[in-house]
């Protein structure tokens, strides 16, 4: 034990700027891979965000460089889910909260449309019935505001 105690040890703070922290980059290369993987073979990626250790401004600096492109769309479900389109085509930007704003996700998903968008097949079997049935009783009085 005495042996070890002779070595001498120094500890110096690794990364004390936010640069050296910065894990936006095996990021980019992420979403290079699943961009030519969805052109390729029209496959899509998603990468959670909140599951990678980010350092300070890490996450601003990836969304400044991926940019806002010009599609954007809201759900509301359980509260307000934002989705946009990078600058790059493909690449979408979906960030799920709750009522209280508090953000639940954080996900960039590498496809033609994100899936949270898409109809689901029993949502338009559901759709077809109602539609149906509104056929069905004849057209109701035209809206007075619209």
């Amino acid at each position: 034990m005495s042996r070890l105690a002779s070595i001498p040890i120094s500890a110096e703070p690794i990364g004390s700027t936010p640069e050296a922290w910065d894990n936006s980059l095996p990021i980019l290369h992420e979403i290079r891979h699943g961009l030519k993987r969805l052109a390729e073979t029209d496959e899509s990626t998603l990468i959670d965000l909140n599951a990678i250790p980010f350092g300070p401004n890490d996450e601003a600096r990836l969304l400044a460089l991926l940019g806002k492109g010009e599609v954007k769309a809201e759900v509301d479900a359980l509260g307000p889910t934002r989705v946009w389109e990078s600058a790059v085509h493909g690449v979408w930007i979906i960030d799920h909260r709750n009522l209280e704003e508090q953000r639940l996700a954080l996900h960039i998903e590498i496809t033609k449309i994100p899936d949270i968008l898409r109809t689901q097949s029993q949502d338009i079997i559901e759709a077809l019935r109602a539609f149906e049935a509104r056929i069905a009783t004849g057209p109701g009085e035209p809206d007075p505001t619209s």
